[in-house]
């Protein structure tokens, strides 16, 4: 695969993701950075499984947001 190819298809599976679930994928977004409050109720909502996928632009996000 080249590289046009995996970005594509990190893009929609990013967009998918913030369109289908805004609220968990926010939440995960904000989780791994360090930036979610430790509370049990915002907790319930990050989704694990959204880093086992080939989601290279949402771990490039994660790391930018761990920067602040």
């Amino acid at each position: 695969m080249t590289l046009t190819s995996l970005m594509v298809r990190s893009i929609v599976g990013l967009f998918m993701t913030l369109i289908g679930e805004p609220v968990a994928s926010i939440s995960t977004l904000l989780y791994y950075s360090g930036l979610l409050p430790q509370n049990v109720v915002l907790t319930r909502l990050v989704r694990h499984d959204l880093l086992l996928h080939d989601n290279y632009l949402f771990r490039c996000i994660i790391d930018l947001l761990s920067l602040v």
